[in-house]
């Protein structure tokens, strides 16, 4: 036996192999060597690894800082904010915006409780870290690693805010990196509470509402300084999923996260469990969903109609707008009810004429009010349901007016000299014209024989203003209606009085401004200023009144105008106060207009069907002058009586009718009368009775076309 070590002499080993205490001894020094060689190699290995790892994720780390966006950009960033549109009483008619409903609102007027709640739940330690939590990093991953997915993201708000200003939501290795790098880089550029500013006004809520102020509007229609702790809690309980826990889907799950937040924010001493309690038993009101997306859409899409062409639709639905306009939106309920109230009322049975018919035929009415001073827009609906139809009649149809249009060809008589007590001969006449002879007829089918020009605008005579236009001629009263604002296409025909040629309501009812604002015109707007997200003004409507008539022939044809709605076929709108206005009624029914106004308001209605047919006899005296009257009762609310400008240079004198001279004992009673003529034009003869003076015979042929010349030859 050979002893190869002295640890080993005099020792035999008892194990079976017969092996020395010494040799042992080397074998456990031979692994110990060979172990901490092992330990040598895999030690420098993971040295080697580490820096090569640590190489390739600063060059990954590096690609992907080079394509990130610069930070610095945050501060003019602009992201797609809301345009709101408001009307004159400062309600909001509509919110427009694309896929995001954002408004943007400093940190100043945001409820300190919603944001200790934001951080409470989703980054406690918000006030301590520097862009990332390590310790929630570390948490996520171990859920994630634990799960075989990426199902936790153990994001600061921070991060979250470099994700929803600069990356997208797939859950990548390197979004996750640049979303680290960019929450760092705006750590160090921006303070905590810039920050917090900016993740409120990003985040989204559900159902399309970005940002804290539009979400209040939406859950509890209130702003976001005047939330409640309860409200704070269900609105934050929301981030995690805003569509799944949205109150409006489902309260319960709403509730349930409310509850998970307020715990939240006891345990972190935020509240104490009295406000917990109290807090999650609160009656929380959920704001009811609008019916439709705008109040009184049919003046709020003409309003974003105008804004697109003047701005192009992506600015209008993205640039955070604010327009003022003209409306009244407490006269716009009361002008939507009047107009629901008596298209129905056409709907149902009625009486006419001793005949009982099961209804009037019509489906449609409209209602337009302008303030003629400033052509300011106060009351606009374009029909009955706006979600049935979104066709505005009011600006958009185009109707005839019928005798609606009859003041235009009597102003254009006072122009040419004709004075309101003018005798002319309502009688059948027939005119041989291009088109063939052209016989007009009364509405009642009878004449009236001689009649004061005045008298003849009251009861809306037909033949009195063919005549009118046949002397005067048909091409001065076409530059009459151009020159006071009809816009639309006009020919020189002598129908034109009776409105045979078609206008639109937005037309007439500004050209019955030019009536109540003695001679000067203001073109409709609805719009009254522009500003955009800041505040700075893009613009501002300047009224401009430009003097289009004579202010005295205007005041003597509104003095006419004013028997229409005391003596004659406007009798319907009458209210205890000075009114001008006009009725119309096309051939057939097809059309029913009354258009009255005060010096403050001048408001068109208008009753009729889409198609043209006809309606059951419906005139303008009837429906529209009843709605127009009940509409006004309510927009002169608070508005003072007003005489219009008394006419000057006119003289009177009583006169026979029917022989248009100076009235004596002689002449009778029922057609004398006391009349107003230019100075210099009053009759100046007395009447002579004759004997068949007064008996009236019809005309033949043209016999009424040569005494209506030679009258006006001979005056």
């Amino acid at each position: 036996m050979i002893f190869r070590s002295r640890h080993s002499i005099g020792r035999v080993s008892k194990s079976k192999s017969r092996r020395s205490v010494g040799a042992l001894n080397q074998v456990s020094k031979n692994r110990k060597r060979k172990t901490v060689g092992f330990l040598k190699k895999l030690a420098l290995f993971s040295v080697i690894c580490t820096v090569f790892g640590a190489l390739a994720l600063s060059i990954f780390v590096y690609i992907i800082a080079q394509d990130l966006p610069d930070v610095e950009k945050i501060s003019t960033y602009i992201p797609a904010e809301t345009t709101k549109i408001y009307s004159e009483d400062s309600v909001i008619l509509a919110e427009l915006h694309l896929e995001e409903n954002r408004i943007r609102i400093p940190i100043e007027k945001i409820s300190p409780i919603l944001q200790k709640a934001v951080i409470a739940v989703e980054d406690s330690n918000f006030y301590k870290h520097h862009g990332l939590d390590f310790k929630g990093i570390a948490r996520a991953l171990y859920v994630d690693i634990k799960a075989g997915a990426f199902v936790q993201g153990g994001s600061t708000l921070t991060q979250q805010l470099a994700r929803n200003l600069f990356l997208n939501r797939r859950r990548k290795l390197s979004r996750k990196v640049a979303e680290a790098i960019l929450a760092v880089q705006i750590e160090r550029k921006y303070t905590k509470t810039e920050i917090l500013e900016m993740y409120l006004n990003q985040v989204y809520w559900g159902h399309n509402a970005y940002g804290i102020e539009a979400a209040c509007k939406l859950y509890f229609d209130k702003h976001a300084l005047d939330l409640t702790l309860g409200e704070s809690a269900m609105l934050v309980g929301l981030l995690t999923g805003p569509e799944l826990y949205s109150p409006i889907r489902s309260f319960r799950l709403a509730k349930n996260r409310q509850k998970t937040v307020l715990r939240s924010m006891e345990k972190r001493d935020l509240i104490s469990y009295e406000e917990r309690v109290e807090a999650y038993n609160a009656d929380i009101q959920i704001a009811e969903r609008k019916r439709f997306r705008h109040k009184a859409p049919y003046f709020t899409a003409y309003i974003i109609k105008q804004l697109i062409e003047m701005y192009g639709e992506e600015s209008v639905y993205t640039s955070g707008l604010k327009v003022f306009t003209t409306l009244d939106y407490t006269l716009q309920a009361h002008g939507e009810k009047v107009v629901k109230k008596w298209v129905e009322y056409g709907q149902t049975p009625k009486w006419v004429r001793g005949k009982k018919v099961p209804s009037l035929n019509y489906q449609e009415a409209a209602l337009l009010s302008i303030d003629p001073r400033s052509g300011y827009i106060k009351t606009m609906v374009g029909g009955y349901d706006f979600k049935k139809n979104e066709f505005n009649r009011t600006t958009l149809a185009k109707r005839q007016p019928g005798s609606a249009f009859k003041p235009f060809i009597y102003l254009t008589a006072l122009e040419k000299g004709f004075s309101p007590g003018s005798i002319i001969d309502d009688s059948p006449v027939t005119f041989n014209t291009i088109e063939g002879p052209y016989s007009p007829q009364n509405y009642t089918q009878e004449y009236l024989g001689p009649i004061p020009l005045r008298k003849a605008l009251e009861k809306s005579v037909n033949g009195v203003s063919i005549k009118l236009n046949y002397l005067i001629g048909p091409e001065h009263m076409m530059n009459t209606a151009k020159k006071i604002g009809i816009k639309a296409p006009l020919k020189p025909i002598l129908s034109l009085p009776l409105g045979a040629m078609e206008t639109t309501m937005i037309d007439l009812a500004a050209a019955y401004g030019v009536f109540a604002n003695k001679g000067y015109r203001s073109e409709p707007t609805g719009i009254v200023r522009i500003e955009d997200r800041d505040g700075t003004v893009l613009f501002q409507h300047n009224v401009k009144n430009e003097k289009v008539f004579d202010k005295n022939l205007i005041a003597t044809l509104v003095e006419m105008m004013r028997g229409v709605v005391n003596y004659g076929t406007g009798k319907g709108a009458k209210l205890p106060r000075p009114i001008a206005g006009k009725t119309g009624t096309t051939s057939d029914y097809r059309d029913a207009w009354f258009v009255g106004f005060v010096p403050q308001i001048v408001t068109a209605a208008w009753v009729g069907n889409d198609d043209n047919s006809p309606t059951y006899k419906i005139t303008g005296g009837w429906v529209p002058a009843r709605m127009w009257r009940e509409y006004m009762i309510e927009a002169l609310k608070g508005v003072p009586a007003q005489n219009f400008q008394s006419p000057r240079g006119l003289v009177q004198r009583k006169i026979n009718w029917e022989t248009g001279k100076l009235a004596t004992e002689f002449s009778p009673t029922e057609k004398v009368s006391i009349e107003k003529f230019w100075k210099g034009s009053e009759p100046k003869d007395n009447d002579r009775p004759q004997r068949g003076l007064f008996k009236s015979k019809e005309p033949k042929d043209n016999e009424s076309n040569e005494k209506l010349l030679n009258f006006f030859q001979a005056n």
